[in-house]
This record gives C-alpha cells, structure tokens and sequence, in this order.
C-alpha cells in the first residue's frame, strides 16, 4: 500500500489561519453590546405616555423594547431583539426599526419584517398605560 502523503507546512498554517478568520464570522452574528434574552421578563416603567405620539413610535434601547402608538391612541409594543441574528435593533427612522448588524428592518408600528435578511416578524410584548407612565413587559 502506498503511503499517504503528509500535509506540507504550508497547508497547516494555511488552515490555522482560517480557524480565527471562521471564528471572527461568527462573533459577527452574535448580539453586539448585550445578550439577546435582554428583553424585559417583568414589567418595566419606561416613562411618561406621552413620549410616544399618535402615529409615532419610541425605542426604549435600554429595554430592547420599541412602543408606538396607533392613531386611536392604542399602545403596542415589540422586542427590538432582531429574529434574523437576535442582535439588539439600536436604530428608528421614523417608524422603521433598522438592525445594524445585517440591515433587516421591522414596521415599528406592528412589528413586520419590512427588509430581509430576517423573516420573522418582532414578538408583541405586554403594554399598557398606567396612570400616565408606559409599563411593558409580561404581566403588563
């Protein structure tokens, strides 16, 4: 039987030098400046009702929560946990919800996905008025 031939010194650096590259991929998809599960699983005082307009919507970025208000006054609220790479949304244009990490994009007003890469629309969470402060969360 003939002998199998060796990997040159060449093909072995080669390879562990794809071993970070491959690893620095996969960071990039994780969920930069917290962890994914950061949305609230209790209710949380977000601040006064009348931070969000009718028509408007404001993302509470400490929360991972965006609120926005219907014309008829209705408060809905969404987890602003991307469900392409659950990377934290950290930017609203108007009432468009923009991901920096892959540029999806979610209707702030019921949570639909407006621009791939993600498909999955942002999960409703709990909201309410109470007593003129914005409380979301479960239990809310």
């Amino acid at each position: 039987m003939p002998a199998r031939p060796s990997a040159s010194r060449r093909t072995v650096l080669r390879g562990a030098a794809a071993v970070p590259a491959a690893a620095l991929g996969l960071a990039a998809c994780s969920a930069p400046g917290g962890s994914a599960s950061d949305t609230p699983t209790a209710p949380v005082d977000l601040g006064a009702a009348s931070d969000v307009s009718k028509g408007g919507a404001k993302l509470y970025r400490d929360h991972n929560v965006v609120v926005s208000r219907e014309a008829n006054g209705t408060l809905k609220a969404y987890s602003t946990i991307c469900t392409h790479a659950r990377c934290p949304i950290n930017e609203l244009q108007g009432t468009t919800l923009i991901c920096s990490c892959h540029g999806s994009r979610f209707d702030a007003m019921t949570g639909k996905v407006v621009q791939a890469p993600a498909t999955e629309p942002l999960p409703e969470l709990p909201v309410k008025d109470e007593n003129g402060r914005i409380v979301a969360g479960p239990s809310a």
